[in-house]
């Protein structure tokens, strides 16, 4: 199909003016339209374990926010990115949050992180994509099916060109601004 920009004008108007159903997140990735139910309870154990290491183990103070709507630049012939990851991290100087709105630009966010649902090939293939044209300097995956922990960092144009898996169990080195290795003990 070829590109027009008239179409994903509209596409995006009618995306960001989307009345959610309760119980439900949406996003817009690749253009493709994405209705996603909130997580289950070993979702949020393993993203409350990140938090609560980060918040004690990283060198740079880091502030969390969860489900934060992001701007992402738009693949090619596709309406702007618009992405909600289960964790955005940045350093807690930026004061980042502070009077962002819904959907924010993604510059000065420090780490991404997902946690694997029901539709894992969007965590382990789109959403990387998204995250390294972003510009993100790392994304932190936690793969529940295959229980394991990656960690993508040095983006480049749609993909990062660094990534390290390590089981559920074993710790995985996050660099600068962190600097401090993330114990994955308590995921299993």
């Amino acid at each position: 199909m070829p590109y027009d920009p008239i179409s994903e004008n509209l596409l995006l108007d009618w995306f960001t003016g989307l009345n959610t159903p309760e119980g439900f997140r949406a996003e817009l990735v690749e253009g493709e339209f994405l209705l996603r139910p909130l997580p289950d309870g070993s979702h949020e154990h393993c993203l409350s374990q990140i938090v609560s290491r980060i918040h004690t183990g990283s060198r740079t103070a880091m502030v969390f926010s969860g489900n934060k709507g992001l701007k992402l630049k738009s693949a090619h012939g596709c309406p702007q990115d618009h992405v909600i990851p289960d964790g955005t991290l940045a350093p807690g100087d930026l004061r980042l949050y502070r009077g962002a709105d819904p959907w924010m630009p993604c510059a000065g966010v420090a780490m991404v992180v997902e946690v694997t649902d029901a539709r894992p090939e969007t965590d382990r293939e789109t959403e990387p994509r998204c995250y390294a044209r972003g510009g993100i300097p790392l994304y932190l995956l936690v793969d529940r099916e295959t229980s394991s922990v990656t960690l993508f960092g040095d983006p480049e144009k749609d993909e990062y060109r660094e990534r390290c898996t390590r089981p559920f169990g074993k710790p995985i080195t996050l660099p600068a601004p962190f600097e401090f290795d993330l114990d994955t003990a308590d995921f299993l």
